[in-house]
């Protein structure tokens, strides 16, 4: 990964007690000693061409690259196998010069769901926790996010964005292999900070919610989202074993839980945006995602209830404010 940019851009910042462990946390997250199959993505990378583009779009649903010269079908087809190396695609979708990527997640329905109800990115420096390929991060600099980080411990999906960034080659935006443990106590350095889908997979929301806040600048505002429930503020599912298919999803509170917990960890200005069933037109099967998705995670007589008995997918989304 290409870096020194970075770097840079975090030295005489809030962000520069961070370089201090940042370099060390990156090669661990992309070990080859620790993930077998990295090598052979690296190799797809290698075997990305070199496209002169004439157009970028980030700030609509199809984060799209449009080439100087359309490619050859030969060409095009060369470009669709050598991205599909990097399957599965979860979070998208992309337009990449004539090869559409059309990933298990709708994730623009989730962004148009909250775009118009947080502070205005322009200028700010952002922090996408649990980022995934980074497709919310193109959308953030589309908004005018002057830098955004994004961690995912998944190296897939990091090597998925330098996938899109050997196109796009945006410098104010990364995506790091690192979980939100890598990031120093109390380093106060984001104007927002994201995370969308990560909570419910913590074992301590609590300490998941004091972490995000220790990422926040003073008046800076958190935008979360995550699965909850029905009921009211002292409602919590706590699966057995699985949720949705999901092992590792521990606590899923009503949304008005929620919002005491945030209001506990010292949040001020709480607001609930959105609640929004997840249906099958928002996350499902594709080509570039062969594995079971929502439609086999749903009981198949009645989509109202998970695979488990649960509740079906809820997702509420939820800004606050460090004071």
């Amino acid at each position: 990964m290409k870096l020194s940019r970075l770097f840079e851009l975090m030295q005489g910042t809030e962000l520069e007690p961070w370089l201090e462990t940042l370099e060390q946390q990156i090669q661990q997250g992309l070990s080859n000693d620790t993930y077998g199959k990295l090598p052979g993505w690296k190799n797809a990378l290698q075997q990305l061409p070199v496209i002169n583009h004439k157009n970028i779009e980030l700030d609509s649903a199809v984060v799209s690259i449009e080439a100087v010269q359309a490619l050859s079908e030969k060409e095009k087809n060369e470009l669709e196998s050598t991205l599909k190396q990097l399957m599965p695609w979860r979070k998208g979708p992309y337009h990449i010069c004539g090869v559409d990527i059309d990933t298990e997640w709708r994730s623009d329905f989730k962004w148009q769901r909250l775009a118009s109800a947080i502070k205005p990115l322009q200028g700010k420096t952002v922090l996408d926790v649990g980022c995934g390929n980074g497709y919310h991060g193109w959308r953030m600099r589309g908004m005018g996010a002057d830098l955004v980080i994004g961690i995912d411990p998944s190296p897939l999906f990091v090597l998925q964005f330098q996938a899109l960034q050997h196109f796009i080659k945006d410098k104010n935006i990364y995506v790091l292999p690192l979980g939100i443990e890598a990031v120093p106590d109390n380093l106060q350095a984001f104007d927002t900070v994201f995370s969308m889908g990560v909570l419910y997979h913590r074992k301590s929301p609590i300490e998941h919610l004091y972490q995000l806040k220790q990422c926040l600048k003073p008046g800076g505002e958190l935008v979360l989202e995550t699965l909850v429930i029905t009921g009211d503020e002292f409602q919590v599912l706590i699966p057995q074993d699985r949720y949705a298919q999901m092992r590792n999803v521990w606590f899923l509170p009503s949304s008005k839980a929620m919002i005491k917990w945030l209001q506990r960890c010292g949040f001020k200005n709480i607001k609930l945006i959105d609640e929004t069933y997840t249906g099958i037109e928002e996350q499902r099967s594709t080509e570039w995602m062969q594995f079971h998705s929502l439609k086999e995670f749903l009981d198949p007589h009645d989509s109202s209830k998970t695979i488990e008995g649960y509740p079906a997918p809820l997702r509420a989304i939820f800004t606050a404010q460090l004071a």
